[in-house]
C-alpha cells in the first residue's frame, strides 16, 4: 500500500489520470448482460434435453442423455449467478472509487500550493516570508493527509467487494467428469474438454485456437485471459505477453504490453524484462504513468535518465534524469524548466542548487525556450538535436519522445515510428534503447501495426514473432488467433497446418487433432514445414515466399535472408516487416524502406543509417526528408 507514503502529487495524478469509474461500470453491465445470457442459455438448454427425452427418443439411452445433461444445465445456471454477483461486485467496486474520487485534493490544488510554496522561497531573501512558507507547508500536510484517508477508504472499500468473489472455472472444469462423457467440446478441433469453440487445446475455453484453460477469445497462450493473442494469465484485451521473449505475461489491462500489471497499450520492461504497474502507452520499465517514459516512477511523458537511459521518478515532461519536476530539467532534483544540474527551482538554470531565472535555455545551440540539452529545436527538450517538444532521447522528432531516433508522440523505443512505441533489441550495445516500430502501442520491436507486444509482427496484437496478421501468440503464422507455429489460416493450435482451428500438425483442413505424416500442408509447397501455398524453402506460411532461410510469413516475400513478415519483401538482410522493404541492411520495420542501413522504421527510408519517419536518405536521422547525418527535423533544417 504505497499510498500511505506517497505525496500528494502521486496520489492525485494517480486518481485523476485514470479513465475514472466508466470501465468499471462498463465492466459491471457486461458481468449483469453475461449472467442474463448464462440463465437463458441454462433454460433452453434444460427444454431441449427435457423436449428430446419426453418425445420420440425413448429408452436408456435418452435417459443417460438426460441425467448427462443435467449437471450441465445446472452449471450454466450457477454461473449466470455468479456472473451476476460480479456485477454487483463491479458495481461495488466504481462506488467506492466515485466516493475515493470525490475526496482526493484534485491535482491543481496541489500545484498551486507547491507553486506558492516556489515563490515564496525565491522571494524569502530576508526571511520576512517564513511565517508564511511555515502555512503554506502546512496546509501542504492537509492535503497529504486528505489524499491518504481518501485512499485508505478506496482500498478497504474495494478489498471488501473483490473478497465477495467466488470462482466458477474450478465447476466448468468439472463438468465434463460429472456428465460421464468423457471430454464434452462444441466445435471440432479441440483437444481437452468444456471447450466452446474450435482449435483449442486445453479446458474451458470460449473462443478458438486457444492453448490453456479458461480463456475467452483467440489465440491465447495460459490461462484465463479474456481476450485475444494473450501469451500468459488473467490479462483483458489483445497481445499481451510475448512468446519470442519468453516473457509470460499476467494481469493486464490493454494490448501489446510485455510484463504484469499494466493497463495501457504497448508498455514493456528494459532489455527485453517485463515491465510492471504501468499506466499509459509505450512506457519503458515499471510504474511509470503517462507515455514513452524510461525507468521507474516516472509521471509524464517524455522522461527518462541520460542518453535514453532510465529514469527514476520524475514528474512533467522531457525530463533527463532523476527526481525532476516540471519540464525539459536535465539532471536531479530540479523543479521548474529548463534547467541543467541538480537541485534547481526556476527557469533555464545552469549549476546546482541555484533559484531564479537563468535564462531561456541552459543549453548550447538551441532554439527556443526552455532547452536543457544541446543544438535543439522547440520547447522542453532535455536530449541533443532534437525537434519539438518535450524530447529526452536523443535525435528525436515529436512530443516527448524518450527514445533515440524516435519520430512521434510519447515513443519510449529508439527508432520507432508512431505513437507510444516501446520495445528493445541488440541496437542498445549502439547506445540506442531499441524499438524500431512503425505504429502505435507496440511493446516489442521492429513490429508494423498496433499493439503488438512480440517482434518482427506485420498487423495487430500479436504475442508472438515474425507474424503477417492478428492475435496470434505464437511465431511465423499467416492468419489470425493461432496460439501454434508456422500456420496458415485461423485459430490453429497445433503447427504448421493449412486450415482452421486444427489442434494437430501438418494438416490441410478444418479442426483436425491428428498430426499428418506429410512434409508439408497446404498446396504447392517444395521443402520442408510449410504450410500454405506456393511457398518455397523451408518453415514458411502463406503464399508464394520463397528464400533460402526459413521463417518468412505473408505475400510474395524473398530474398536470402529469409524471416520476412509481411508483403514482397526482399533483399539479403532479411527480417523486414511491413510491405516492400529491401536492401541489405535488413530488420526494416514499415514500408518501403531500402539501403543497405540496418533497422528503418517508417516510410520511403534509404541511405546506410538507422532511420525513422519518411524519405531520410542520409545517415542516422528522424523526421522527414533529412538528406543529411545526425538530424531530426524536416527537409534537413
Amino acid at each position: 500500500m504505497s499510498f500511505l507514503v506517497w505525496p500528494p502529487e502521486i496520489n492525485s495524478a494517480l486518481m485523476y489520470a485514470g479513465a475514472g469509474s466508466g470501465p468499471m461500470q462498463a465492466a459491471a453491465a457486461a458481468w449483469e448482460g453475461l449472467g442474463a445470457e448464462l440463465h437463458a442459455a441454462a433454460s433452453s438448454f434444460s427444454a431441449v434435453t427435457s423436449g428430446l427425452a419426453s418425445g420420440s427418443w425413448q429408452g436408456p439411452a435418452s435417459a443417460a442423455m438426460a441425467a448427462a445433461a443435467a449437471p450441465y444445465a445446472g452449471w450454466l445456471s450457477a454461473a449466470g449467478t455468479h456472473a451476476q454477483g460480479a456485477a454487483a461486485q463491479a458495481r461495488a467496486a466504481a462506488s467506492a472509487f466515485e466516493a475515493a474520487f470525490a475526496a482526493t485534493v484534485h491535482p491543481g490544488a496541489v500545484a498551486a500550493n507547491r507553486g506558492q510554496l516556489v515563490s515564496l522561497v525565491v522571494s524569502n531573501l530576508f526571511g520576512q516570508n517564513a511565517p508564511a512558507i511555515a502555512a503554506v507547508e502546512a496546509h501542504y500536510e492537509e492535503l497529504w493527509a486528505q489524499d491518504v484517508a481518501a485512499m485508505s477508504g478506496y482500498h478497504a472499500d474495494a478489498s471488501a467487494a473483490a473478497g465477495q468473489l467466488s470462482s466458477w472455472m474450478t465447476a466448468a472444469q468439472g463438468v465434463p467428469a460429472q456428465l460421464g462423457l468423457g471430454n464434452l467440446n462444441f466445435g471440432v478441433g479441440n483437444t481437452g474438454g468444456s471447450n466452446a469453440g474450435s482449435g483449442n487445446t486445453g479446458n474451458g475455453n470460449v473462443g478458438n485456437g486457444n492453448t490453456g484453460n479458461g480463456n475467452v477469445g483467440s489465440g491465447n497462450t495460459g490461462n484465463g485471459n479474456v481476450g485475444n493473442g494473450n501469451f500468459g494469465n488473467s490479462n483483458i484485451g489483445i497481445g499481451n505477453g510475448s512468446s519470442y521473449l519468453g516473457v509470460t505475461s499476467s494481469n493486464n489491462v490493454g494490448g501489446g504490453n510485455v510484463g504484469n500489471n499494466n493497463v495501457g497499450f504497448g508498455n514493456a520492461g528494459i532489455a527485453g524484462t517485463a515491465g510492471n504497474g504501468n499506466v499509459g502507452i509505450g512506457n519503458l520499465g515499471s510504474q511509470n504513468i503517462g507515455a514513452g517514459n524510461v525507468g521507474i516512477g516516472n509521471i509524464g511523458a517524455g522522461n527518462s535518465g541520460p542518453d535514453g537511459s532510465a529514469g527514476f521518478g520524475n514528474v512533467g515532461f522531457g525530463n533527463s534524469g532523476n527526481n525532476n519536476w516540471g519540464l525539459g530539467n536535465t539532471g536531479i532534483g530540479n523543479i521548474g524548466f529548463g534547467n541543467t544540474g541538480n537541485g534547481n527551482i526556476g527557469f533555464g538554470l545552469t549549476g546546482d542548487h541555484q533559484i531564479g531565472f537563468g535564462g531561456f535555455n541552459s543549453g548550447s545551440g538551441n532554439i527556443g525556450l526552455f532547452n536543457s540539452g544541446n543544438n535543439n529545436i522547440g520547447f522542453f527538450n532535455s536530449g541533443n538535436g532534437t525537434f519539438g517538444i518535450g524530447n529526452s532521447g536523443n535525435l528525436a522528432t515529436g512530443w516527448f519522445n524518450s527514445g533515440q531516433l524516435a519520430t512521434g508522440f510519447g515513443n519510449s523505443g529508439g527508432g520507432d515510428t508512431g505513437i507510444g512505441n516501446a520495445g528493445y533489441d541488440a541496437m542498445a550495445g549502439l547506445g540506442f534503447s531499441d524499438g524500431e516500430n512503425t505504429g502505435f502501442g507496440n511493446g516489442g520491436f521492429n513490429n508494423v501495426g498496433f499493439g503488438n507486444a512480440g517482434n518482427f509482427n506485420f498487423g495487430d496484437f500479436n504475442a508472438g514473432y515474425s507474424n503477417s496478421g492478428s492475435f496470434n501468440s505464437g511465431g511465423y503464422n499467416t492468419g489470425y488467433g493461432n496460439a501454434g507455429s508456422f500456420n496458415t489460416g485461423i485459430g490453429n493450435a497445433g503447427d504448421t497446418n493449412t486450415g482452421l482451428f486444427n489442434s494437430g500438425g501438418l494438416n490441410t483442413g478444418i479442426g483436425s487433432s491428428v498430426t499428418q505424416p506429410v512434409l508439408n500442408s497446404g498446396f504447392g509447397n517444395t521443402g520442408t514445414g510449410n504450410s500454405g501455398f506456393f511457398n518455397s524453402g523451408d518453415d514458411t506460411s502463406g503464399l508464394g515466399n520463397s528464400g533460402s532461410t526459413r521463417g518468412s510469413s505473408g505475400f510474395y516475400n524473398s530474398g536470402s535472408g529469409g524471416a520476412n513478415a509481411g508483403i514482397f519483401n526482399s533483399g539479403s538482410g532479411g527480417g523486414n516487416t511491413g510491405i516492400g522493404n529491401s536492401g541489405d541492411g535488413g530488420n526494416h520495420a514499415g514500408f518501403f524502406n531500402s539501403g543497405a542501413g540496418p533497422e528503418d522504421s517508417g516510410f520511403f527510408n534509404s541511405g546506410d543509417g538507422i532511420h525513422s519517419g519518411i524519405g531520410n536518405t542520409g545517415g542516422p536521422s528522424s523526421g522527414a526528408f533529412n538528406p543529411g547525418f545526425n538530424e531530426s527535423g524536416f527537409f534537413g533544417l
